[in-house]
């Protein structure tokens, strides 16, 4: 997401660069080129010309210092006006009320049945709710089925009357359900169409009439563009929405939406969605977001999601082993796993600053680690905590039956060797020294 607005981005600021102040020739010059850079990303016209006429003011009126650089004053208005532009603060959901009832809305296929097991799963887990998800789309046949396979998939029970056409009084009857079961939030998936119609419309208003919900949540695929904020705009004339969920922000996004949106209809983006797996939902942070826009990655996020998935308990025994040298397959299997549950590589990559920009003509497949694992299990018990006994006879089975070659097999322990010798530096306190890491630490 966002790396073809990254690269335009920054290709504008070097038309700063080397220039000795900020003038207004300059400036016109690289905003001229940033608002191309916007709208080309699906930005809203009018959002756009809006941004660079902010920009543009703001950067006339400052005095550049010595020690700053104009294109680097450049990047920093830029970077404020873009969180600006997003939100500025993070905009949390309203769980004070119990119980807590989020409505759902949106178009066919913007994502909610998903979204609606996703942030269930979410304020199960990390907020020690206990919710209740409804099927209250009466129209897609698979749609009830589907909320009941993500409750069963997450642990959360699911309300639903089959017989029932009255979406209104189903989502009655499951609030009364659900007081009674004690779930202190209920999340209630509407129907969606393949357009904006009246009926739909009259519908969901009706149902918001009459269960008064805490929170309104329209959900909308990012990667419909501008599209997703004319689309916004009329559900939020009806419905006066509380907040926005943007699904598919790993996928083929030009991130129009997410920058057009706020604006358009003055409601905050509340969550992302950021790939298929129940895990894959994020707080949106309008700062991070500008950081990751302009290229300086989003390293608090990707701490917050490596601190999900920590494991104190599996650190001590992995810290015992490497003591030892005796770290091994098992324990490079177990450690692959627990990178892949913080998220999809690609999404961990953009999130480094600067490796976004190192690696945005490598290939990165988020099927990178299954070949590995593949060859890993391919090992016996024995093979895997003792390497050492890996001869060329052992490496030709292994390949043959992970469906690599010996060229693989090797590659791979050469890599396995490299980590623990690395590891063991580490904990011995040898670790070679990263440029411009001891000149920052002092």
């Amino acid at each position: 997401m966002f790396e073809n607005l990254s690269d335009r981005l920054e290709r504008s600021f070097k038309l700063l660069k080397g220039e000795g102040r900020i003038t207004e020739i300059n400036v016109a010059e690289t905003l001229k080129d940033v608002r191309k850079a916007l709208l080309d990303a699906d930005v809203n016209y009018k959002v756009a010309k809006t941004f660079t006429d902010t920009v543009k003011e703001k950067a006339l009126g400052q005095n550049v210092l010595k020690a700053v650089k104009p294109s680097e004053l450049m990047v920093k208005i830029v970077h404020d006006e873009l969180a600006a532009l997003m939100g500025g603060e993070t905009a949390e959901l309203n769980l004070k009320s119990s119980p807590t009832i989020i409505l759902m809305s949106g178009l066919q296929g913007s994502g909610k049945t998903t979204f609606a097991g996703k942030l269930a799963k979410m304020l199960k887990d990390k907020k020690s709710k206990h919710p209740l998800l409804v099927a209250d789309d009466i129209y897609r046949p698979a749609a009830i089925d589907q909320l009941k396979v993500l409750g069963e998939q997450i642990g959360v029970p699911v309300y639903a009357e089959e017989s029932n056409k009255n979406p209104v009084d189903i989502a009655q009857n499951a609030i009364k359900q659900a007081k009674k079961d004690g779930n202190d939030v209920i999340i209630i998936d509407t129907a969606g169409r393949l357009a904006v119609d009246e009926q739909m419309m009259n519908e969901i208003a009706a149902i918001k009439k009459a269960i008064n919900p805490t929170e309104i949540l329209f959900v909308v695929d990012a990667m419909t563009g501008q599209d997703a904020v004319n689309t916004a705009k009329e559900f939020n004339d009806r419905l006066n929405f509380t907040g926005v969920v943007l699904t598919k922000l790993d996928g083929d996004t030009r991130g129009g939406a997410a920058l057009s949106i706020r604006s358009v209809v003055d409601k905050p983006i509340k969550f992302v969605g950021t790939g298929e797996k129940m895990e894959a939902i994020d707080p949106f942070h309008p700062t991070r977001m500008a950081d990751r826009i302009l290229g300086m990655g989003d390293i608090v996020s990707l701490v917050e999601k490596a601190q999900e998935q920590f494991d104190e308990e599996e650190v001590r025994r992995l810290s015992k082993k490497i003591a030892k040298n005796q770290f091994d397959f098992n324990d490079f299997l177990s450690q692959i796993n627990q990178v892949r549950k913080v998220g999809n590589i690609k999404d961990i990559v953009s999130m480094i600053p600067g490796v976004s920009k190192a690696m945005k003509d490598i290939d990165v497949k988020e099927d990178t680690f299954k070949k590995v694992e593949a060859i890993i299990q391919s090992m016996t018990p024995r093979e895997r905590s003792h390497p050492e006994v890996l001869n060329s006879i052992r490496k030709l089975r292994i390949a043959k039956g992970s469906g690599s070659t010996v060229a693989d097999v090797n590659k791979l322990i050469k890599q396995f060797e490299d980590m623990r010798k690395m590891m063991k530096m580490v904990r011995a306190g040898k670790a070679p020294q990263i440029p411009g890491l001891a000149a920052a630490k002092r």
